[in-house]
């Protein structure tokens, strides 16, 4: 079942490609203030260590920088050799802050109004909203794991999806559907991982994919032993 499902159904349809509006952009000549003027008012307030990258994006029509960083809380001692930068420990977490990249001003996280927003210029229309929720943290089998928190959930009647748009990021994340959630449930069968749904190389699998072989073998060694041939050859000797 999982097969067809798989074979049948076109992979940008299950992605929600087809609930989306066309992407927008922001024009050439729109002016930009220098992402330094960002970056002197966030570290009269914040210790900013190192710069992650970066990123210039629309935000309902305002060009706005994405800056990720990491602060000298969380440094650690360079890498031996090295004659500048800075190296940080393993796992170290990314920090985000958003910028008016016109004004250089910083920008407070999403609310509830403009990632309703974001998510009715997301979606195509006509656009329903059935209900609004603000997750700062989900399990293992919720449908937006490994994505950025917090973030927000805003849930159509019409059409029947979920959008995500995350808080700090200030971006639309993903959209979930019924055809995705299908497609999840038995790609989640299909490679035996009830967790993450990605690991091909978890111990169930592998134990089921050797006693596969074994049964193909066997059925092979069945099929001989208990053919005509062979029975009447046994009973020559």
């Amino acid at each position: 079942m999982g097969g067809l499902y798989f074979s049948w159904n076109d992979l940008d349809r299950v992605h929600g490609d087809h609930l989306r509006k066309e992407k927008r952009y922001l024009p050439a000549a729109i002016p930009l203030a220098s992402p330094q003027v960002a970056l002197q008012e966030l570290q009269t307030t914040t210790p900013v260590d190192s710069i992650s990258s970066i990123q210039l994006i629309e935000i309902l029509g305002v060009p706005t920088y994405q800056i990720r960083y990491f602060t000298k809380a969380r440094q650690s001692a360079p890498e031996q050799g090295s004659s500048h930068g800075t190296s940080h420990a393993a796992g170290a977490e990314v920090k985000v802050q958003l910028a008016n990249a016109a004004t250089g001003k910083l920008i407070s996280p999403l609310g509830k109004a403009e990632a309703v927003q974001i998510a009715r210029n997301t979606v195509v229309d006509p656009a329903r909203i059935q209900k609004v929720e603000y997750l700062t943290e989900v399990g293992t089998h919720h449908e937006y794991r490994e994505k950025p928190l917090p973030a927000w959930a805003v849930m159509f009647q019409e059409p029947n999806c979920t959008v995500y748009v995350s808080s700090e990021l200030g971006t639309f994340q993903t959209i979930r559907h019924n055809q995705w959630r299908v497609f999840d449930f038995l790609w989640m069968l299909h490679t035996m991982d009830f967790q993450g749904r990605d690991n091909i190389g978890n111990v169930l699998l592998k134990a089921f994919s050797i006693f596969g072989l074994i049964t193909v073998l066997s059925g092979f060694v069945l099929y001989f032993v208990s053919s005509p041939s062979f029975r009447t050859e046994k009973k020559r000797r």
